[in-house]
């Protein structure tokens, strides 16, 4: 089965855009290119298929031969046998032709879509990603594009068949009885009315139903992240409570579409089997009056069945057909998402040297008015150590954000060794950057993973030796796997210092020109401090380095700290001059060393 390229990731984005409202067409759109396979797929089905239109003829031929007293009644029975038998045989290698081009087309566009959701997410900005709750964009990528993978089987497929069966009975029909055959279309009206009846209330329902299950993903996933606060505080009771309550309104949503569903199906199934009845009673008559032959009673009868069922297939498809375009309307949510980080055509650095000038920097998060930074201008020189210290919501975090590329100024310019960073292709500056931040993020998997996570032919010596420089070495010895010791999910086999080693590690085995590290050391013990400050100064030696820390003992080897109040710098200079100045950052430190 081939994988779609990049072009094809980006006709799923353009359909969706062109189709918002139609979400039909969309999902159509989403198939560009794989039209043939489903010719060829009904093709192979109609082939396949055709014992089920033959069996009526043949049976029907059969006891016209017999009541009719054919002379060559029994070679006649034997030819249509014959006929029929072939067709069965035919059904085993048919049936595989039809289901490899129906699941190779719809298995790689499942694949496609959600290969485009994960590409959305990673590359759309970090302020659209935290939006939208990570319960909600996982239930999007399995819920949401399994939803959507049932439908494309329904209307490509099964929709698909439905007509052709329909098809082959009322040309049938209409070639040997035109009166039976408009018999046959008094059901079309009725199947209108049965649509329109239920419609409305199913995608109103299925609508719900899928916004709760979202909102059930996404606490669920809180819920999971807190069960160590909640267990440490007691609060088990709260949380099954919060929890049951969510379940339980998932609950109600699905009864209620579950009911909808089961009325229409029992309504639509009630008033087809009354057509049937009035069908076997209609041919009866017309045979009696020698207006058809007998044995075409139990032709019509089959044919009636046929479309009955049919009919009635495509009128129960409609709760599936429901909840696949609510799910193509749900993906849609994060595929039209513009505010997405756009690296083509932009200048790409082959290397860094790590010079950075802020030139009357301001930044406004989106739907506010306040400035988060206000006018600031700064000059870091390659090799520098910076650290920006100040209260809470002084502008730190906003600041090293920047200097990754989350976010871009809305006044002034940052620029990179001379190019202002919105020209430059972030992806080729980040390979220059190492992060360790506050919180670690590793993932299951071992220690060493974890280290040459998106790293590549990394030698033995080089490993060595960030194993040594991050102070992971007498770590490792304690563990029962060392290097190769799975850390859990999220590190939780780990310690809060074991983890940042690791992560300083993970920053080290890249060789990066630029260190930001985030309160890389806020939640650790004094011990394990004071090692992982060692490993961090062991690695800004050389480098561009940016820090933010509340311990300002932590910064006492900056080069430069950045005293920063309400978005603005307020003191800046090295730890003894601010300490001599007794000014702002003077009074921090007396307060915490008070504290």
């Amino acid at each position: 089965m081939r994988l779609r390229h990049r072009a094809d990731i980006e006709t799923f984005e353009e359909s969706y855009r062109r189709h918002r409202d139609r979400p039909l067409l969309a999902l159509m759109g989403f198939y560009k290119g794989y039209y043939h396979n489903f010719l060829l797929s009904v093709i192979f089905y109609t082939i396949k298929h055709s014992p089920a239109w033959v069996t009526p003829i043949v049976t029907a031929n059969i006891i016209n031969y017999v009541t009719d007293g054919v002379t060559d009644a029994r070679s006649l029975i034997l030819y249509n046998a014959g006929i029929l038998a072939i067709l069965l045989l035919m059904n085993v290698p048919m049936n595989y032709l039809h289901m490899h081009f129906r699941a190779s087309a719809v298995r790689d566009v499942e694949a496609g879509l959600r290969s485009t959701l994960v590409h959305k997410i990673q590359t759309m900005s970090i302020l659209s990603e935290k939006d939208i709750q990570s319960g909600r964009l996982q239930s999007k990528i399995i819920r949401d594009v399994e939803a959507i993978e049932v439908l494309s089987d329904q209307i490509f497929v099964n929709f698909m068949n439905i007509i052709i069966n329909v098809t082959v009975a009322l040309t049938v029909t209409v070639s040997k009885s035109r009166v039976v055959f408009i018999f046959f279309l008094l059901m079309v009206p009725l199947a209108a009315v049965l649509v329109y009846a239920f419609k409305r209330p199913i995608k109103a329902h299925n609508r719900r139903f899928r916004k709760e299950v979202e909102a059930t993903s996404a606490r669920v996933s809180e819920m999971i992240e807190l069960v160590p606060v909640t267990r440490a505080h007691a609060l088990e009771k709260e949380e099954i409570g919060r929890m049951s309550a969510q379940v339980r309104q998932i609950a109600v949503e699905g009864y209620r579409l579950d009911m909808v569903q089961t009325n229409f199906g029992a309504v639509s199934w009630v008033c087809f089997q009354l057509f049937q009845v009035i069908c076997l009673v209609f041919t009866a008559f017309l045979a009696l009056k020698k207006i058809i032959k007998t044995g075409d009673v139990v032709l019509y009868q089959s044919y009636f069945t046929n479309i009955v069922g049919q009919v009635s297939g495509m009128l129960n498809l409609l709760p599936t057909i429901s909840k696949g375009l609510e799910s193509v309307g749900s993906i849609g949510e994060v595929l039209e998402v513009d505010d997405i980080e756009d690296n083509e055509g932009k200048h790409i650095l082959n290397e860094l040297r790590g010079d950075y000038e802020f030139e009357n920097v301001s930044y406004v998060y989106p739907r506010t008015d306040k400035k988060v930074i206000d006018g600031l201008s700064l000059s870091v020189r390659q090799g520098q150590t910076v650290a920006f210290v100040g209260e809470s919501g002084a502008g730190k975090s906003t600041i090293i954000n920047m200097l990754i590329g989350f976010i871009m100024p809305t006044e002034g310019v940052l620029k990179v060794d001379g190019i202002p960073i919105k020209d430059i292709d972030l992806r080729s500056y980040r390979r220059f950057l190492a992060v360790v931040p506050q919180s670690t993020a590793l993932f299951s998997g071992s220690i060493r993973e974890n280290i040459l996570y998106g790293t590549n032919d990394v030698s033995k010596e080089t490993f060595d030796r960030v194993i040594k420089e991050s102070g992971l070495k007498n770590v490792l010895k304690r563990l029962p796997d060392g290097i190769d010791t799975f850390v859990g999910e999220h590190g939780d086999r780990l310690s809060g210092g074991q983890k940042q080693r690791i992560s300083i590690a993970r920053a080290l085995i890249r060789d990066p020109r630029v260190i930001i590290l985030d309160e890389a050391t806020s939640a650790l013990d004094a011990i394990s401090e004071r090692e992982v400050s060692g490993a961090l100064d062991n690695m800004s030696k050389s480098r561009t380095t940016f820090i933010v820390a509340h311990k300002l003992a932590t910064v006492r080897k900056a080069d430069m700290i950045i005293v920063m109040k309400d978005g603005r710098i307020v003191e800046s200079g090295s730890f003894d001059e601010l300490m001599d100045k007794k000014g702002y950052f003077y009074d921090m430190e007396e307060s915490l060393e008070r504290a």
